[in-house]
């Protein structure tokens, strides 16, 4: 067995990852490089291998960063199935058409107004192209359930707590066998069950996000309630940056909580997404996944007003606070958030909550730095308004644990590889396995090669 790390290394996006067992090539995970300009235009090369001669693709989840190069893929000549949890392929169904339709859209704006150097700019993929790779979904349920791939490479996926349908995935052609985590999810999340432990595997692949810290030991709702309070007192807004796929449902269940709770006053939320409105409705025919009974959930979606279309969203940046507005995306990279931050960034009265990890080169993580500014839309856009960091609702598990689902695993690996995670993150969490665990690690490089045995 061959694996190949096509992704994910030195930075937390691009997840790929190509195996060989004998003649056949099977792709775990298949994202898109989001961040620094050098990282997005790996997306616009050709991959190392013919997407034509690869089997298949498994995926762990259906975050973008872990399914959005699959129309590329397809386009490119890949034809076999493309294997995941049945809830991965309903939010496949939601994200890859409304990534492809915001390409199209940025394509098009840099063409009205030449924001571009290309001309005419072009879209990486179309909402057309991400229509027709779904065909190629094979949907397949949770351990104990197994699978083969073409070519008799096995495999199972474990509940892995991150989102619906988030998945540990384990291969084995009879003779070794390896292991990814995909995001591995929070054992106290406030919305997903926790992460299960699956069989153990001569390899592992273990991703490294927060791999260099620990989130900290105080109530998340607390803080929330803090800022969303002051933030109301100011006659502020409250915006936050959120994917639309588990962390706005986190932060509609928290608000939710905060209100029962008398915590908060009773300010109108919306939330700003129409994809996450739709992946919504994926966790609420999947409750068997999260800790929240089927009314509570339903509770939860009732308190939220949800904006459907572009002039509804114009219209909140006219609206006065106070407010809460959700909108994607996590990072500010696109989508309606960023015309809600220009409209809000520039007023002293109003706040912006970074609710997760903000990947280098992103608009987030220039917030997160202190940016006195922000590029959008070819403007320099004036941050006057709170910033405000809440990693605590944060659905990827921190270094402490990640050791503590490795120490479940009922035996070492051979090797492990740490992926996804910015350099200082990745060899943080190298150090700790090390130490503490005594198992033999590497952090690979960009399309190395490694030879199983």
């Amino acid at each position: 067995m061959k694996l190949q790390f096509l992704g994910a290394t030195d930075t937390v996006t691009g997840s790929k990852y190509l195996i060989e067992s004998g003649s056949t090539r099977v792709l775990v995970d298949c994202g898109l490089f989001q961040g620094y300009k050098p990282l997005r235009l790996r997306n616009w090369s050709p991959l190392p291998v013919d997407a034509a001669q690869i089997d298949a693709v498994v995926l762990t989840h259906a975050h973008i960063d872990h399914s959005g190069y699959l129309p590329l893929l397809a386009r490119q000549g890949f034809r076999g199935p493309i294997l995941c949890t049945p809830a991965t392929y309903e939010l496949c169904r939601i994200l890859l058409p409304d990534c492809g339709h915001l390409l199209e859209e940025e394509a098009d704006f840099n063409n009205r107004h030449g924001t571009s150097k290309h001309h005419p700019a072009l879209p990486l993929y179309t909402e057309k192209d991400a229509i027709d790779c779904l065909r190629l979904f094979r949907p397949v349920k949770h351990h104990p359930q197994a699978w083969e791939a073409p070519g008799g490479l096995k495999g199972g996926f474990w509940h892995s707590g991150h989102m619906p349908g988030s998945s540990f995935v384990r291969l084995d052609d009879g003779q070794c066998s390896i292991l990814f985590s995909g995001d591995i999810g929070r054992p106290q999340d406030l919305v997903m069950r926790p992460p299960v432990t699956p069989d153990a595997a001569d390899y592992l692949v273990v991703e490294s996000t927060y791999g260099n810290r620990t989130h900290l030991a105080c109530d998340p709702l607390a803080i929330l309630a803090e800022v969303i309070q002051r933030t109301a007192a100011r006659g502020g807004v409250v915006v936050i940056p959120a994917f639309a796929v588990g962390r706005a449902q986190a932060l509609m269940y928290a608000i939710h909580l905060l209100k029962a709770r008398g915590l908060i006053h009773n300010l109108p939320v919306y939330l700003n997404s129409p994809m996450a409105n739709s992946a919504t409705e994926v966790y609420l025919r999947h409750t068997e996944q999260l800790r929240l009974s089927v009314d509570e959930a339903h509770a939860v979606v009732d308190g939220v007003q949800v904006v459907q279309t572009p002039d509804e969203s114009r219209a909140l940046n006219a609206r006065k606070g106070p407010m809460v507005i959700i909108a994607a995306s996590g990072m500010a990279t696109g989508g309606r958030v960023v015309h809600h931050l220009q409209a809000f960034a520039p007023d002293r009265r109003n706040t912006i909550v970074l609710a997760g990890f903000q990947a280098g080169g992103t608009r987030g993580a220039a917030l997160a730095g202190g940016a006195s500014s922000l590029r959008i839309f070819g403007e320099d856009v004036p941050v006057r308004a709170e910033v405000v960091q809440l990693d605590h609702l944060s659905a990827h598990a921190d270094a402490a644990e990640i050791l503590q689902w490795l120490h479940g695993l009922a035996r070492a690996p051979h090797r492990t590889f740490i992926t996804h995670g910015e350099p200082a993150a990745a060899d943080a969490l190298r150090q700790r396995i090390e130490r503490e665990l005594h198992w033999p690690c590497r952090i690979p490089y960009y399309t190395e090669t490694v030879n199983l045995i």
